[in-house]
């Protein structure tokens, strides 16, 4: 029996933990230690954390992003909706589509004064800026627990996130279309089919989590040990991920959608997220570090002009059309000034639709629109954190003392 996969998931626990509590010395977020310490070990830097290793390891960071997808949507609270109506809704539509349409802008202007305005060119711009539409919850969520962050933008700030999900897909899903159909159809696929793909992905996903999210609730009528109900969210969890992985649908949005309606249908929430409050910690860290581990030093030195305009003008969007949709619903001031900050992290589905991208673009484009979101994950989930804590901050929602 091999059992070196135990070594690296302690490893990966003590260098999280040591270099938690150094970032935490000198006021910065934990989870930008996990990432930096995942990126020193991994194989850009020391090598001691082995690319075969984080591909054994990959079950770990599959959970993590189930139990943060769940926690996600158990703040998607109907009451809270009411309370607040449509404002989180239109503001991740905006953030979301003002994103993309700024890079996609910022593109056409920079082929366009290079020369190089071309249909290929359009397509990959097309694409890579429909990724830009893209959040990672995960981030966010382990700097708002942190630092106990609570108040109107906190709670603005964790139902944008979940919501920004669907619109990343539809959004990917629209502009992967176009890009086909400028290519003369290089899918076989009808283009109507290729808009109504991420809408039946979205359906499925919430479909799955929605009804496992009944049995949960359910379920904890039936157990009223801790320990049972621990148990049986958890094995709900990975449920969820495989019937999800298993239907084509998004295992992220499946698992928000269990939260969400365990939230709604469960007076028993808080408590059940408490214990599970418990339980994680060991895998968050595992997943955070792993997750830097898997950061390549090298794609920064591809990246060039374009890179740089992806990362600066896709900021710009998130702020733009965060400030715009909070001004549209009358939303507490402090979000649409600072809101739009902590919207910078971008990692796991960003990837995942780097990899679809690859397969819709010719070879090199698809290689570049790779290189590239491989490039925005590792500085937006490096500096991400750091402005997620200054945007909290700055709305007084976290200590003065932190």
């Amino acid at each position: 029996m091999d059992l070196t996969i135990l070594f690296y998931a302690g490893l990966l626990l003590i260098a999280g933990l040591l270099f938690g509590k150094l970032t935490k010395l000198i006021k910065m977020p934990t989870v930008t230690g996990y990432l930096i310490v995942g990126l020193l070990i991994g194989p850009s830097i020391l090598g001691i954390i082995t690319e075969e290793a984080i591909g054994s390891l990959e079950l770990v960071s599959n959970v993590a992003l189930g139990f943060i997808a769940f926690s996600i949507g158990n703040e998607l609270k109907l009451s809270y909706f009411k309370k607040v109506g449509m404002g989180p809704i239109i503001i991740a539509i905006l953030e979301s589509l003002l994103a993309v349409i700024f890079v996609l802008i910022a593109f056409v202007i920079y082929f366009a004064i290079t020369g190089q305005l071309s249909v290929d060119n359009l397509r990959f711009a097309l694409v890579l800026s429909a990724i830009a539409a893209a959040t990672a919850p995960a981030a966010t969520l382990m700097v708002v627990r942190q630092y106990k962050a609570k108040g109107p933008m906190t709670d603005m700030l964790m139902s944008v996130v979940a919501i920004d999900d669907g619109t990343t897909i539809i959004f990917f899903g629209i502009c992967v279309a176009i890009s086909n159909m400028l290519g003369n159809a290089s899918s076989s696929t009808p283009m109507i089919l290729q808009v109504l793909e991420p809408l039946w992905e979205i359906v499925v996903s919430l479909g799955i989590g929605g009804i496992i999210g009944v049995l949960l609730s359910l379920g904890c009528k039936f157990w009223t040990g801790r320990g049972n109900r621990i148990s049986l969210v958890v094995a709900l969890i990975f449920l969820t991920l495989y019937l999800s992985e298993l239907a084509g649908g998004s295992s992220l949005l499946a698992c928000m959608a269990l939260g969400g309606v365990f939230a709604n249908m469960s007076h028993k929430y808080e408590e059940v997220n408490g214990l599970i409050y418990f339980v994680t910690p060991p895998i968050f860290i595992m997943f955070f570090v792993l997750s830097g581990a898997d950061l390549k030093l090298s794609s920064l030195l591809a990246v060039g002009i374009i890179g740089v305009i992806y990362l600066v003008i896709r900021l710009f969007g998130k702020v733009f059309g965060t400030w715009l949709g909070a001004k549209w619903v009358h939303a507490d001031p402090n979000v649409g000034k600072y809101m739009g900050l902590a919207l910078l992290p971008q990692a796991g589905v960003a990837i995942g639709l780097s990899i679809i991208a690859s397969q819709a673009l010719p070879g090199e484009l698809g290689a570049k629109i790779r290189v590239i979101v491989l490039c925005s994950t590792l500085v937006c989930e490096l500096i991400g954190p750091i402005l997620t804590k200054i945007a909290l901050k700055k709305s007084g929602e976290i200590p003065v003392k932190e």
